[in-house]
């Protein structure tokens, strides 16, 4: 089988903030349980030079990628070898060094984590983090990029919807408009842990996303928050990305035939969605290579069952199994 066209690889598996919705606080990566949870950038770049079929690598992972101390060599590598290099990031770190970097690197597309239009919500997700820190970054960099005459990175802010903010979405839409960026992208919780292999430390997770995500939520009050999002969008020039909030008749994913993702490690998991390797893994492709592992046996028989009446037990509960994402 060809190698992936689509790359997602982890520099990070440790986080900066300690986030509500985010299972990194059960992960014993990175300090204070051993040692920096930083990919090897020898390793990064022997994966990318395997890799001679990727056309997009998107740096993303359990951590912040900006505090990988190599993270805009890793961007500056791809790039030199013809890949469109996108990342996310909670923007806490940015200072002026790295928004230069983020503005001269090369990167096609910075995705910028944003859960709330008032202080108070976004602080009560993203617990370390500080509302206005974030926007003073996030206004540092697009003033730059227009200083630069550069269009690039593409900004686009990602909400992830829940009971507890949805109500803050239009206003979000409305605040972005002033930013400067390009594009809002809302999404659901990805996952709801639900498989029943699930490591008892993510428990917390499960509850989290059953209290939180508003699929069954009165679809009268969530159709008029996201068309208030829309006439928002509208006047502000924006692209408006909502996501469906009813499954596809017929679920199904064709992201293990298409896309590799890759924690810090170089384990290869089907998806982003599984987020985690002790979760579900198919193999180690800094190990192994990754021929050896994408054409291997494990990620071979995951296809297979993927593509059947009985898919494996954790994607049916996944977004983007059912269209929801």
């Amino acid at each position: 089988m060809d190698l992936p066209e689509y790359v997602q690889i982890e520099p990070v598996g440790q986080c900066n903030l300690r986030c509500r919705m985010c299972p990194i606080q059960f992960r014993a990566d990175g300090p204070p349980h051993g040692p920096p949870a930083f990919m090897d950038f020898r390793v990064f770049t022997r994966l990318v030079d395997e890799m001679d079929r990727m056309t997009e690598l998107h740096l993303q992972g359990l951590g912040e990628p900006m505090m990988h101390p190599r993270f805009f060599d890793m961007v500056a590598y791809a790039v030199e070898k013809g890949v469109r290099v996108t990342t996310n990031s909670n923007l806490t770190l940015l200072n002026q060094r790295r928004a230069e970097r983020c503005v001269d690197s090369g990167l096609a597309e910075l995705h910028v984590s944003v859960d709330g239009a008032t202080a108070e919500t976004y602080e009560a997700i993203r617990t370390r983090a500080r509302y206005g820190r974030v926007r003073a970054n996030l206004e540092r960099l697009t003033a730059l990029r227009s200083a630069r005459g550069n269009a690039r990175p593409r900004i686009v802010i990602v909400f992830v919807v829940m009971r507890q903010n949805v109500e803050e979405l239009p206003e979000l839409v409305r605040q972005a408009g002033g930013w400067g960026v390009e594009e809002v992208f809302v999404q659901h919780l990805c996952h709801d842990f639900k498989e029943s292999t699930l490591p008892e430390r993510y428990r917390p997770m499960r509850e989290f996303v059953g209290s939180q995500t508003i699929l069954g939520v009165a679809s009268a009050t969530i159709d008029g928050l996201f068309d208030e999002a829309r006439a928002a969008a509208m006047t502000a020039g924006l692209n408006l990305r909502l996501p469906r909030v009813a499954p596809k008749k017929r679920p199904g994913c064709d992201w293990p035939r298409r896309g590799a993702y890759l924690s810090y490690e170089g384990l290869a998991m089907p998806c982003c969605m599984i987020g985690t390797p002790d979760r579900l893994n198919l193999g180690n492709m800094a190990a192994d290579g990754v021929a050896a592992v994408w054409n291997g046996e494990a990620y071979s028989a995951f296809r297979e069952r993927l593509d059947g009446p009985d898919p494996p037990e954790i994607c049916r509960s996944c977004s983007l199994y059912h269209g929801t994402f």
